[in-house]
């Protein structure tokens, strides 16, 4: 083993990445034209200009969805679906404890509560059975979370939602043209959400989309109305009649018009991710010690990034020299993917979401205990995060792959 190890390039071996990865403009002339022409509208206001209302055409065509509605935010998007369903004080809603907090924050803005399934090992996905078991009196929704591009089981998900009678939400703001068995996430539950943020597939700099699948008007004018302070802004008419709390996540006409130029790229985008995550998990098949993210037979992931689990009972090294190895081949890494399980967070711990308040978790008895869901906290303990770009060629897939062998040999107690 000594010699394997004196090869990593961390001891003065030859290192496996030795040029740089591929990397790329995001905006070009494409998004200029179409700033420009919001800026001749002289109004960037979604319901005077034509941008916003563009992009959610062309969206609504690539997802075959009739109703959408433009937030400011993924996070915004979330909470649109969550008030559009009727999610409301005192409800429990269950989601996964391996997200961004955006996922987790309109629940609370709901004065709902959140309750952690449990993941799946190998796709660090929402578990069918664990989801089942936290279903209680007080559960109104379930939030699906596609994490990295990796599609949920979403048919034993929408079974017990519709035994339960449970609105379902998809986030996918890590997902877009993500297939569960040939279908689009995003329009398989009740909603889909999605992110425009700068850390995703496609950017707006910041903002969201909701797609409203039921296809139902009333549900897209109650969706539409709740991202808009739940004023009805249809056509030449404007209702300002209040009849309950909304917010203000109103996409704007810059917004709109960079996502019309981004939605030309994201295909391309997209399949050239899947490409070069399938590429990755092929090279490190069978590696010792390492746990490639699965995607299940008859899917599609489009890989934000990549993420690998390490098998440390059969290396002979932690996972932070692991990643320190990894890292002195020249591939970029981090372990893990958020520092804790969400429940974990101080707010959760302190029971607190609110200043000085305990609301609204004081109405539920929601436990938020360490080893309550023990598969999500093992993969954070043992994940390997590596980004991935539509830009890497498949040198750079190939590249990552080798090194990952590389320290995983050099390591392996075989």
């Amino acid at each position: 083993m000594a010699n394997r190890i004196e090869e990593l390039a961390l001891f003065g071996g030859a290192k496996t990445k030795t040029t740089p990865f591929g990397a790329g403009k995001r905006f070009g002339a494409e998004e200029l034209r179409e700033l420009e022409e919001a800026l001749n509208q002289n109004t960037l206001f979604y319901h005077f200009g034509n941008k916003v209302k563009t992009f959610l055409s062309d969206f609504n065509s690539m997802y075959d969805v009739t109703y959408s509605v433009a937030t400011s935010s993924g996070t915004a998007a979330i909470h649109v679906a969550l008030g559009a369903a009727g999610v409301t004080v005192g409800d429990e809603v269950i989601t996964s404890p391996i997200t961004d907090a955006g996922t987790v924050i309109g629940i609370l803005y709901q004065n709902a509560i959140p309750a952690f399934a449990d993941l799946e090992p190998e796709t660090y996905n929402m578990s069918p059975a664990s989801i089942e078991a936290r279903i209680t009196k007080r559960t109104k929704a379930i939030v699906v979370v596609h994490l990295a591009g990796n599609p949920c089981d979403m048919d034993a998900i929408m079974d017990i939602a519709r035994r339960h009678k449970l609105v379902v939400i998809e986030d996918c703001a890590q997902a877009y043209l993500t297939r569960y068995k040939g279908k689009l996430v995003g329009t398989i539950g009740d909603y889909g959400c999605f992110s425009t943020n700068d850390f995703k597939h496609i950017s707006t700099g910041d903002g969201g989309i909701v797609t409203i699948n039921s296809g139902e008007d009333m549900d897209y004018m109650t969706a539409h109305a709740f991202a808009d302070k739940n004023y009805s802004r249809f056509g030449a008419v404007v209702q300002r009649d209040i009849t309950g709390l909304a917010p203000n996540y109103r996409m704007t006409e810059l917004q709109g018009a960079v996502g019309i130029a981004q939605l030309k790229k994201l295909g391309r985008i997209c399949e050239r991710r899947t490409v070069l995550g399938d590429r990755i998990t092929q090279g490190i098949a069978g590696a010792p010690g390492i746990r490639p993210h699965r995607v299940e037979a008859g899917n599609r992931c489009t890989y934000w990034f990549y993420m690998l689990r390490l098998d440390l009972s059969a290396l002979d090294c932690t996972r932070e020299q692991f990643c320190r190895a990894l890292e002195a081949e020249g591939v970029p890494n981090r372990a893990g993917y958020i520092p804790s399980v969400l429940y974990m967070q101080p707010m959760f711990q302190n029971r607190s979401a609110y200043k000085n308040s305990a609301f609204p978790f004081e109405l539920s008895d929601v436990a938020y205990d360490a080893g309550s869901c023990p598969e999500a906290e093992a993969i954070l303990e043992t994940a390997v995060q590596i980004p991935v770009s539509e830009f890497y060629s498949d040198e750079d897939a190939e590249a990552i792959a080798a090194a990952v062998r590389k320290v995983a040999s050099a390591y392996s107690k075989r």
